[in-house]
């Protein structure tokens, strides 16, 4: 399976699959951190914030399928171990230390700012050379930066609401 595939990409094969693990294993880890999240949020503005965790955890799922697909596509395998996949995840998932929703907003903001390179490295090293993966990519890319900028907006909510509590 996929020999045309790795026959029209300009890219090391290998190498591209390896990335493609690595970023297939930080969404299933970023798909969990989603959902437990959404599962133990306490705290201020938790009906909004365990919504959009929801909203996300189904978003990074839908990532790892396309990912899963494309490595297959290119002849690869995904990861078939779990207990690989936080060994092999450049951006690693934080267990909730703090059940509040302002401590794990800003846990998911890390992970999507991680998220963010990650997709980005993975189109530079695409374009031109691979459109199927460089559109992959981008769009991912593209859900993940709306994820930062969700979590970068209910960071300023929740100083907003402290001006409101300290009047």
């Amino acid at each position: 399976m996929g020999d045309m595939a790795r026959r029209i990409s300009k890219t090391d094969v290998n190498d591209l699959i390896k990335t493609l693990n690595e970023a297939y294993a930080e969404e299933w880890l970023a798909y969990y951190q989603y959902f437990i999240g959404a599962k133990l949020a306490q705290g201020i503005l938790r009906p909004s914030v365990v919504e959009e965790f929801e909203e996300h955890a189904k978003e990074e799922y839908e990532h790892a399928q396309m990912l899963a697909d494309r490595i297959i596509e290119l002849g690869g395998t995904p990861i078939i171990n779990f207990d690989d996949l936080s060994k092999i995840a450049k951006c690693k998932y934080e267990a909730p230390i703090k059940e509040d929703t302002v401590s794990l907003i800003n846990q998911n903001l890390d992970a999507e700012r991680c998220a963010v390179g990650r997709y980005q490295g993975i189109c530079d090293m695409t374009s031109g050379k691979d459109y199927v993966t460089f559109n992959l990519a981008r769009h991912i890319l593209k859900e993940e930066i709306e994820h930062e900028q969700e979590m970068e907006d209910f960071m300023a909510d929740f100083e907003t609401a402290k001006q409101y509590i300290k009047a």
